[in-house]
């Protein structure tokens, strides 16, 4: 690997390269994957490095796409597919639930279904109707699916190079409006990063500031700004949020005494909200003050005028951490 850094969708398209390289098994699928090289190009030139039978094209066709590479991975292969938009993947939603998720124990064991639904997912990016869903709770709801959402090009890297060896199904969500605002160096070819995990991406003894994905940028924002009025923030990225990894979490809070949670999508019946109705369950007592979540709106994502209303600001986060450091 050269020593040249990467932005996450790079980081992307190397994992799925290397992957292809390191194991003849991997196949990649999807609307547009091979001559284009995807719609944000994060499989750019892998058709070309791989072939037809490695890369393959697919039609305007999500159900079937879900269903053909549930098919390919209780054969054998580790079928890696791409939903061109989150919002897009409500037609496979039949076939992930009804049967991706329920090939292990439907077959007491003798069948897995290693294979990896990638989709870009999130707002920010002045994109219309159906593409800016952040739809993750729909997944993290479901027994036998994992959800996996990196924020970073070395996460992006690791995490997914993990996804496509886990022998069940791996729903990783990639935020588009972090695909190329960062560049980072990337490990060697290869390292992997653990799934079920959390990454303490800074410590602190005052605040336990929780989230995923794109808004792990608002947040390091807030976390240095108010570092410079002497407020230790720890800063969590969950990274995968199903299964969600409490033990890291609480500890934190354990330490902090206080817990905000942010995220871009919808605020009711969300991931933030079984973090906080666990973080309140388990740590009332030692709770200085009442866990705050800052999230988007129970509302459709509106087009791009609005779009900037709805998204989780570098103030409100900013204001419900005031708001539990007053405590």
């Amino acid at each position: 690997m050269s020593d040249d850094k990467k932005t996450l969708v790079e980081a992307v398209n190397l994992a799925l390269d290397h992957a292809l390289a390191d194991d003849k098994d991997v196949v990649l699928l999807g609307e547009d994957v091979g001559t284009n090289g995807g719609v944000f190009r994060a499989t750019q030139d892998l058709k070309d490095k791989y072939g037809l039978k490695r890369v393959m094209d697919t039609p305007l066709a999500e159900t079937m796409i879900a269903g053909m590479t549930i098919g390919m991975a209780t054969q054998g292969l580790k079928p890696v597919a791409e939903i061109q938009f989150m919002g897009f993947i409500f037609a496979c939603m039949e076939q992930l639930v009804g049967h991706a998720a329920r090939m292990r124990n439907r077959t007491r064991g003798r069948l897995t279904c290693p294979m990896v639904i990638r989709a870009p997912f999130g707002g920010g990016i002045h994109a219309p109707e159906h593409h800016s869903e952040s739809t993750e709770a729909l997944f993290a709801h479901i027994p036998g699916l994992r959800v996996v959402i990196p924020s970073s090009p070395v996460r992006a890297y690791g995490l997914l190079r993990s996804a496509i060896d886990d022998p069940d199904p791996v729903i990783f969500l990639e935020p588009k409006r972090i695909y190329r605002v960062q560049r980072q160096t990337l490990p060697k070819q290869g390292s992997r990063l653990p799934l079920d995990t959390c990454f303490t991406l800074k410590e602190g003894s005052d605040l336990t500031l929780v989230t995923w994905g794109a808004c792990v940028r608002e947040c390091q924002e807030v976390t240095r700004n108010l570092a410079k009025e002497g407020v230790g923030v720890e800063l969590i990225d969950v990274a995968t949020i199903k299964p969600l990894d409490m033990d890291t979490i609480l500890a934190s809070v354990r330490k902090t005494g206080r817990c905000v949670i942010v995220h871009e999508a919808a605020r009711s019946f969300g991931v933030g909200a079984e973090i906080a109705a666990r973080v309140s369950t388990e740590l009332f007592h030692e709770l200085r003050a009442p866990v705050q979540r800052v999230a988007g709106y129970d509302i459709t994502m509106p087009y791009y005028r609005m779009e900037d209303h709805y998204m989780p600001s570098v103030g409100q986060i900013a204001s419900a951490c005031q708001i539990v450091c007053s405590c």
